[in-house]
């Protein structure tokens, strides 16, 4: 069994210990491009983390929708989207890509917010854009959460 994360276990973190051991690699046999093969690997893994992060800035945008925006319409497809991109986080979110997405939440957020004041302006809704707040008011486990939703602003 080898040492380290677990493909199973953490694909984003076997992804990057994987092409660690590739470069360390002591081996005088120059057919393996070990380089080129560690940074395949480490694509891999960047690949899911940016899926993870990418689901999480469309939750936030929707879940900003849903609070500050005051229209009635698009309310079941902007949960609609939640509920899909919750799924979605559900299938590829590990630990260690959980950790990464705590780190970048500020960013992630900032995303989102110029999403969603985009969207809302669009709409001639130039009120509630202006109303987003300017840091995330969701935590990772709200942003996650199969079933919560933010009351609507009144």
């Amino acid at each position: 069994m080898p040492d380290g994360p677990r493909y199973d276990d953490d694909f984003y973190a076997w992804t990057r210990y994987q092409a660690e051991v590739l470069r360390t690699l002591r081996t005088t046999d120059n057919r393996l491009d070990r380089e080129n093969l560690a940074e395949e690997v480490e694509d891999l893994g960047k690949s899911e983390r940016n899926a993870v992060r990418s689901q999480i800035v469309r939750i936030i945008e929707h879940l900003l929708k849903l609070e500050y925006s005051p229209a009635n319409d698009p309310r079941s497809d902007w949960e609609a989207s939640i509920i899909e991109a919750r799924q979605a986080l559900a299938d590829s979110i590990s630990a260690t890509l959980r950790r990464d997405a705590e780190a970048a939440l500020p960013v992630l957020y900032a995303r989102a917010r110029q999403l969603a004041g985009v969207r809302l302006r669009q709409f001639s809704e130039t009120e509630a854009a202006a109303r987003l707040p300017t840091e995330c008011p969701y935590g990772l486990d709200q942003i996650c959460a199969e079933d919560w939703y933010p009351e609507p602003l009144k």
